[in-house]
């Protein structure tokens, strides 16, 4: 579980929106963000807040704005980074001085974003400092090395996600299964791939084509579902038509397993 920031506010700016004049106190905002919800990934999320919170008490002349870190999410899409998003609200109010992270793949994951973020905090004066390519978008020289860095980290990127999706099709063809874990009437071991069917929840996989070929649709069967007690996969009594509409057009309960259509 992550510790708790304590955020101490700034006595004083750090820097003269107008004038530009620096003082000696920045109020600095780590940012840290994994990717995957593994155990691994999450435990680097951890140590990764408690590098920065460490790093910055070490400094006389830095002091913690907050710490933003996102967590368990794709970072293709900055959309989808709520505390990324709250940084920037905050650096917009005029919050922090100065924004630390690891690598610019980890402050944004295409050239197009990374610009629009960096210039948008460089025309508020606000540095964003990139630890592992030694770049402080304050100092350096234009933006050519930023853009060359970025594109990097992108194409970076891509070769990830396509490998992933390379071992993904290796798995299917060793005909090891991909997706099913939630699928309601089975059980899957991941230890041993194997699948066994769930009594208890194949009655109600039976109840739900039973109805549909009686002609009920599938909103009347999620009431009449409800109303018996029956519970979803993830152990819910109360069911909606497109729960009800899942397990109709789910392939696996006529016997294939469709992947990569």
């Amino acid at each position: 579980m992550m510790h708790e920031v304590e955020v101490i506010k700034a006595n004083r700016k750090i820097s003269d929106r107008t004038s530009g004049k620096i003082t000696d106190i920045l109020r600095v905002a780590p940012y840290a963000r994994v990717s995957t919800d593994s155990e691994e990934q999450l435990n680097s999320y951890k140590s990764q807040v408690a590098y920065y919170t460490d790093l910055v008490e070490k400094r006389k002349d830095w002091e913690l704005a907050d710490i933003y870190a996102d967590e368990a999410i794709t970072g293709t899409q900055v959309t989808k980074r709520e505390n990324f998003q709250r940084m920037i609200n905050d650096c917009i109010d005029g919050k922090i001085d100065m924004i630390i992270t690891k690598s610019i793949s980890r402050f944004a994951r295409n050239t197009l974003d990374t610009l629009k973020y960096v210039r948008m905090l460089k025309e508020r004066n606000i540095a964003v400092l990139f630890e592992d390519e030694n770049i402080n978008t304050m100092t350096m020289d234009g933006e050519l090395l930023l853009v060359i860095l970025s594109s990097v980290a992108q194409q970076e990127v891509e070769n990830i996600s396509a490998n992933v999706k390379k071992g993904l099709k290796m798995k299917m063809k060793r005909g090891e299964l991909v997706g099913f874990q939630s699928c309601l009437g089975y059980d899957y071991d991941p230890t041993d791939k194997s699948i066994s069917i769930n009594e208890a929840e194949a009655i109600v996989v039976q109840y739900i084509y039973d109805r549909y070929i009686d002609g009920a649709g599938a909103y009347v069967i999620a009431k009449e579902l409800t109303k018996l007690g029956y519970k979803t996969k993830y152990g819910n009594t109360e069911w909606h038509d497109t729960a009800v509409l899942g397990i109709i057009k789910n392939e696996k309960y006529k016997g294939d397993f469709t992947m990569q259509e």
